[in-house]
């Protein structure tokens, strides 16, 4: 559940992330390496991390808001869609991702989910999300814990051998396979043998899905998803390659056949709305009664308060389940008042 308010001063839409301190007890680390890592970046195309209050039952994050929806719902709505539209959104990623590697940040955990667009234009920028798994390298430990998500991680993290932020790089290849035929380029119903494949970077480029692709855009791949780290192609080499900076990306319209792959092999079932209007006027007031006991320095609502329904969780849609976070973090997004700082909450909670 989504919650987005006007900031009083700049009467600007905000989310609210809101984190139940039990659900940390024990996992302090987690949230305190994200929040450390969102402290640290600001670039364009990266939800940035805005503020952060305290009560004493919860940490609220008030994250900027992205309201164009996530990465694969906007291909398929599309009518015309060519390899030079996926070239410019991962030029965008790339970008984005080399500025965290140059700030010694590593995201370990991209994946189109996680790619949403910040508002309905139709020229809008991609924005990366959840930093729930990122690293500050050099932190005192070398990365080794497997982390991702099945299907978008790296050889080396499989292995579990020591890895680093080509791990990065290796998912954004995995994302513009995808991108261009609308399907993964490892998968199989038992992980065994799906990470069997992806330990030994066995993939193809297979007909008919890929007889239209340019042989520039399979180059750019097979460098990104090079089995050795070591000869991974980094963001700044990704950048320079002629799919991504020069004119090999063609105009060929493919929207049909890939935008028909992403139907069939990433269908999910629409999330549910699971608030009605009574509901959260109904937890407005427990939380109002709830700030009177915490005293003045704690969150204090204002009124009046405006409630609409729109949008939904990403995460929670995908999995088709609870909006859960990485290591069981229940996460969501509640109807608050910070500090008196914002003002007309928006609820979102399902299409």
């Amino acid at each position: 559940m989504y919650l987005s308010m006007f900031e009083k001063r700049t009467q600007r839409l905000v989310a609210i992330k809101c984190i139940p301190k039990k659900a940390l007890q024990g996992k302090e680390n987690n949230i305190e390496n994200e929040i450390a890592v969102l402290h640290r970046i600001k670039h364009p195309n990266i939800v940035s991390l805005e503020d952060i209050f305290e009560s004493t039952s919860h940490l609220y994050l008030v994250m900027q808001l992205v309201s164009g929806g996530e990465l694969f719902d906007r291909i398929v709505e599309k009518g015309f869609y060519t390899e030079r539209d996926a070239s410019q959104l991962i030029q965008q990623i790339l970008d984005a991702v080399k500025y965290l590697h140059d700030m010694g940040i590593v995201h370990r955990d991209l994946k189109p989910e996680n790619l949403l667009y910040y508002s309905m234009d139709e020229d809008s920028k991609i924005m990366i999300s959840d930093f729930g798994l990122s690293k500050i390298e050099g932190s005192g430990s070398v990365m080794s814990t497997a982390c991702g998500t099945p299907g978008y991680v790296a050889p080396e993290v499989l292995a579990q051998k020591p890895y680093s932020k080509a791990v990065d790089c290796w998912s954004i290849g995995v994302i513009s396979y995808i991108l261009l035929c609308g399907y993964p380029p490892f998968y199989d119903e038992n992980d065994a043998k799906l990470f069997e494949q992806i330990l030994k970077a066995e993939y193809e480029f297979d007909s008919p899905y890929w007889d239209d692709i340019s042989d520039s855009a399979k180059d750019f791949i097979c460098h990104m998803m090079e089995k050795d780290p070591a000869k991974r192609y980094t963001c700044e080499q990704a950048l320079q390659h002629p799919w991504i900076c020069g004119d090999t990306a063609l105009d060929k319209n493919i929207h049909e056949s890939v935008s028909a792959q992403i139907k069939k092999n990433f269908a999910k079932s629409k999330w549910k709305q699971a608030f009605n209007a009574t509901a959260v006027v109904r937890h407005m007031r427990r939380l109002q009664l709830g700030t009177s006991v915490e005293g003045p320095s704690q969150i204090t609502p204002t009124s009046p308060l405006s409630v609409s329904y729109s949008g939904h969780d990403a995460r929670a849609k995908h999995a088709g389940a609870d909006p859960t976070g990485h290591d069981g973090f229940k996460q969501g997004f509640v109807c608050m008042c910070l500090h008196n700082k914002l003002k007309h909450v928006v609820v979102h909670t399902g299409r």
